[in-house]
């Protein structure tokens, strides 16, 4: 490539200056290849030829999401140029903001080429919940598999898995060559109980020693990547290469889309109802909200308002939305960010919601939901009646919180 394209990263977009390197992934205890991650780099010799910097310089620029897409494209021809086997998985970064924004029509044969022909795991990473939540359903629409990258690396990840619900757990470089503390411990837990409720796979980046391979075994890890097993370069070629012997499992599940019902039909079909004041229930309602206030573990934090959410409940979810992995209210009316760090949804008029009051909280561990629906009483509103449910089952938690963020 020509250090030419240095002079600007509009340069390197503009003319798709790319290139993909890949590096294997491979089972630990029998050394099989049974994948590549697609590496991206800038032009050689050049300040763009990082990743980091290019994909930084590319952000500052307002270039983002095209630039992922030509890396995406570049990884995708590549690898079909080097005639990867069927069922090979190809793990491919990739920016969750730009798989909601158009495809550039010159690329689009290589985006295209890659789903009928390649088995692409694509890996997501949580700069913006919000963005991720919808990238992971806009991945498996394609038919790709879903991996959550840099586990560990930022605590409030590890709330999201249940929604993004990855195939594959990617524990970060910093767990496996220093796992050290109590933080290492909570990540490798909340990975493992993950994985053990839905089959996923835990893969473990940075292993460069035979003692990293211990660590990356005793974490749970069956796959693993690293200078150990192979730094990244061209694909392997030739009868003598290290060629792929299987592939990375999908746990083969999707979660239904939940919009069609509501917190309060999810939890009440599977729990009794009783019935108290509004009063009452916000006790119950201000000890799920302090789960959030958990910097340890932060959890998903979202609830819905049969009426409007008003100035005090603003200023209390915006305190919330300071440790909280995600936080989303859920109001007649409401605007998509109603105060700093708070998603909001505005409720239609027709949609049963409208007569709930719900609060979900999910973290990696806690799990706890309380719906509610308003009986229609008359009188002061403290004194209003609701029929509710309390539960802290986790399957139904999860069902609920799920009935929710699929309005978003």
């Amino acid at each position: 490539m020509s250090t030419a394209l240095a002079t600007s990263v509009d340069e390197v977009v503009n003319q798709r200056a790319v290139e993909t390197l890949y590096q294997p992934v491979v089972h630990l205890e029998t050394g099989d290849v049974l994948g590549f991650e697609a590496l991206a780099r800038g032009p050689r010799g050049t300040p763009f030829e990082s990743p980091e910097a290019l994909f930084e310089a590319a952000r500052t620029a307002g270039r983002l999401a095209e630039l992922d897409w030509v890396c995406r494209a570049s990884a995708y021809r590549t690898a079909l140029d080097g005639n990867l086997p069927d069922g090979v998985s190809l793990f491919v970064n990739a920016v969750p903001e730009a798989l909601s924004t158009p495809c550039p029509p010159d690329l689009a044969p290589a985006i295209l080429a890659a789903q009928l022909r390649l088995r692409v795991v694509t890996e997501l990473i949580t700069r913006d919940p919000a963005a991720l939540l919808v990238a992971a359903p806009t991945c498996r629409s394609a038919g790709w598999g879903v991996a959550f990258d840099k586990v560990g690396a930022e605590p409030k990840a590890l709330a999201l898995l249940p929604f993004v619900h990855p195939d594959v757990l990617k524990l970060d470089i910093s767990l496996v060559q220093q796992p050290q503390g109590a933080p290492a411990a909570r990540v490798v837990n909340a990975a493992a109980a993950y994985a053990e409720r839905t089959g996923a796979a835990i893969l473990a980046v940075g292993v460069e020693t035979t003692e990293h391979l211990a660590t990356a075994r005793s974490m749970g890890a069956t796959l693993g990547q690293g200078w150990l097993f192979g730094r990244p370069g061209p694909l392997p070629s030739g009868s003598h290469s290290r060629r792929p012997s299987g592939t990375v499992p999908f746990t083969g599940v999707t979660p239904a889309d939940g919009s069609a019902r509501t917190p309060y039909e999810i939890v009440t079909a599977n729990r009794p109802t009783a019935v108290c004041s509004k009063r009452q229930l916000a006790a119950t309602t201000g000890y799920l909200e302090t789960k959030a206030l958990d910097t340890a573990e932060p959890p998903v934090v979202l609830a819905s308002f049969q009426r409007h959410f008003t100035a005090t409940t603003a200023r209390r979810y915006a305190d919330l939305a300071r440790t909280a992995a995600f936080v989303a209210a859920f109001a007649a009316e409401l605007p998509d960010a109603p105060i700093q760090g708070v998603r909001g949804c505005a409720i239609a008029g027709d949609d049963p919601l409208r007569a709930e009051w719900n609060v979900v909280v999910a973290g990696p561990h806690f799990a706890g939901a309380l719906v509610a629906r308003d009986l229609g009483d008359q009188g002061p509103d403290g004194a209003r009646r609701f029929a509710y449910a309390l539960t802290y089952d986790r399957h139904l938690v999860i069902e609920a919180a799920r009935a929710l963020l699929d309005r978003l």
